[in-house]
């Protein structure tokens, strides 16, 4: 019997994520579980986050599988893939990195080829996966101005910034070359990769969508998480588009570049909203490498001049 909410002081709880989700491990002899618990947005992270990992246990890539749901109590209890992230190994052992990276596109090419993308969430319903349209994108690039411009300008500074900063990220979404015609994880890194008994699995996977192939990869590569040099970072994307004879170079490397840059900005709008907001403040030490990875791309390429000299106006010791 799994215990509810008002029990579960009784189970260990265990490290969240930066969701409105909780995580409880329950022990049990020679076997452990993971209790989900989620009262705020409770239908994308329990009812489609176990839809998602359906669909990738069913093409092979391992993700939390449902042990028992009571979705009317706010809670499922998923397989516990214990403690060990990809991230954390990477660490301590930096030189296995590539060996790991190596795993880790192999997973990724393989979630882009997921052909079937709809299946029966457990309340017997049909779940299918959406699209990534370009209205998501913007407004998650807006995240920026709502969260990290609010915070470090004057109202009036923040308004003219907001409105140019708009105008030219909404420019560069509409400058992506690439169809949204594969599974995107959306937060495709190594903070969410678990080993598990020698095989890699796949965590917080509710946001997935149909989406643009670059955007995992930018997420893998420029993630904010763990540093990587500019040299590992070109190796890993090399080993990405090796041998796919059909992938547009050009276009590929455009989207990957905007959407590298947008994604930052966006994680840094949303670290300052889990700071002011939610009170998790741990994430406000990623903020520095994050503008970084930005100020790297950034200045690969004239494309981005306007948003460059943007920044730069409002934004000069960053």
């Amino acid at each position: 019997m799994i215990p509810l909410k008002s029990d579960f002081k009784s189970l260990k709880e265990i490290n969240g994520d930066a969701s409105f989700r909780r995580f409880y491990r329950k022990k049990n002899k020679n076997f452990s579980s993971i209790i989900v618990f989620s009262k705020k947005e409770k239908q994308k992270n329990l009812l489609v986050y176990d839809a998602i990992n359906k669909i990738l246990n069913k093409n092979r890539i391992l993700a939390p599988k449902l042990l028992l749901e009571n979705y009317k109590n706010n809670y499922i209890e998923v397989q516990d893939f214990g403690d060990k992230t990809i991230f954390q190994i990477l660490k301590k052992k930096k030189n296995d990195r590539f060996i790991y990276f190596k795993k880790i596109i192999k997973i990724l090419k393989k979630l882009q080829s997921i052909k079937v993308r709809n299946i029966k969430n457990f309340q017997g319903k049909e779940y299918k996966i959406t699209k990534y349209q370009k209205e998501i994108l913007i407004k998650e690039t807006n995240l920026f101005c709502d969260w990290y411009a609010k915070d470090k300008l004057t109202k009036k500074k923040g308004d003219m910034f907001a409105k140019k900063f708009k105008k030219i990220t909404k420019k560069l979404i509409l400058n992506l070359k690439l169809k949204n015609d594969v599974f995107v994880h959306r937060d495709f890194h190594v903070s969410n990769l678990m080993l598990v008994q020698n095989q890699i699995g796949l965590i917080d996977n509710q946001d997935a969508l149909i989406g643009n192939r670059a955007y995992d990869l930018a997420s893998l590569i420029d993630d904010v998480r763990l540093k990587t040099s500019f040299s590992f970072k070109k190796k890993i994307y090399k080993l990405y588009i090796i041998k796919q004879m059909k992938l547009d170079r050009l276009k590929f490397q455009n989207d990957f570049e905007i959407l590298s840059i947008l994604r930052n900005l966006k994680i840094i709008g949303i670290f300052i909203r889990l700071a002011k907001r939610d009170g998790k403040k741990k994430y406000l030490k990623l903020i520095p490498y994050a503008w970084k990875l930005i100020n790297m791309r950034i200045n690969q390429n004239n494309l981005f001049n306007d948003l460059k000299d943007l920044l730069n106006q409002y934004f000069k010791s960053k």
